[in-house]
């Protein structure tokens, strides 16, 4: 089966007017992974994945580096350039001082050059130190949002990231961050799933031209009790009209909305089904259905105990 071709957006803020593949697959580390992130990568490389989401945190960026250069050993790929990487900068270096370097040590874990894009991953700042999780509220320090944000400036101007994004940032924080950035986010990487569809950080999005791009997009996490997309009657019913799969459905949903997502998963069929997904549309009867599915967020934070104006109430 021949790799169909996965639309792309442009990211408005970036160095060269930077496409990013609507698809990308995420690396999150997660205990159901069956094979590593590096064999992960090298198949989705070969399936026609060309986008590949990463952070220090994840503990993965040597695995994805090393997949990538196989690729071109292989010659999967002619070229790094083909690809598009994003990594995110943990909490323990949402410092000013510690944003360059952190970056420059994330390059060449994965061994690459540049970045396609760099998120925060956290509005909140700790004392410098090793990735904890979850993280004890005493650890927290103020986070310096306007010095953080000049220092990621800094990295696109000096080529070391082609674009400079937010992850898991409210409404309020962005209106915050929009008010002093010289150059603005170019995505805001969130929850997105038909059991959190967050309409209206969404429209605040798109109206300032920043990209959502939407993590666990099936809203995995055994752990947390039912799953409340992928055990959805609703969504049960839909994928059998369509005779697709519930995971298609989701995705097909969030493509639909202008989104762009990363997806977990490192089975082969998997990864390809969820690639299937941009030759056939949803129905104005299907989006009455989406509608009604019940909404609750699934990550609510990282600490503990957990902050209470960290969504600032949205």
């Amino acid at each position: 089966m021949t790799a169909p071709k996965v639309p792309e957006v442009v990211l408005s803020s970036s160095s060269g007017q930077r496409k990013m593949p609507v698809i990308g697959l995420g690396t999150a580390p997660g205990s159901i992974s069956k094979g590593t992130t590096k064999d992960a990568v090298l198949e989705a490389i070969k399936q026609g994945y060309r986008h590949f989401d990463a952070a220090a945190a994840y503990g993965v960026e040597q695995s994805v580096g090393e997949a990538i250069s196989e690729a071109l050993k292989l010659g999967l790929i002619s070229s790094r350039d083909e690809l598009f990487v994003t990594s995110k900068l943990w909490v323990t270096d949402n410092h000013p001082e510690l944003i360059v370097p952190a970056l420059k040590k994330s390059l060449r874990t994965l061994q690459l050059e540049y970045l396609d894009l760099i998120l925060i991953h956290w509005p909140i700042t700790t004392k410098p130190g090793e990735v904890k999780y979850p993280i004890e509220v005493s650890e927290i320090v103020e986070f310096d949002m306007k010095g953080v944000w000049t220092s990621l400036e800094e990295c696109q101007k000096l080529g070391l990231t082609k674009a400079i994004g937010a992850s898991n940032f409210s409404i309020k924080k962005l209106e915050k961050l929009l008010s002093f950035a010289t150059i603005p986010p170019a995505v805001n990487q969130v929850e997105v799933n038909l059991g959190w569809q967050q309409q209206k950080l969404r429209a605040f999005c798109k109206e300032k031209g920043i990209i959502v791009t939407a993590f666990s997009p099936l809203r995995k996490g055994a752990s947390k009790g039912a799953n409340l997309v992928m055990d959805n009657d609703i969504l049960k019913e839909l994928a059998d009209a369509h005779g697709k799969t519930i995971a298609q459905i989701c995705l097909r949903w969030l493509y639909e909305q202008g989104l762009t997502f990363v997806v977990k998963s490192y089975d082969k069929e998997r990864m390809n089904q969820n690639l299937q997904i941009f030759d056939w549309s949803l129905t104005e009867d299907d989006y009455k259905k989406i509608s009604e599915i019940h909404q609750e967020r699934l990550i609510k934070g990282l600490t503990k105990p957990l902050l209470d104006d960290l969504w600032d109430k949205e």
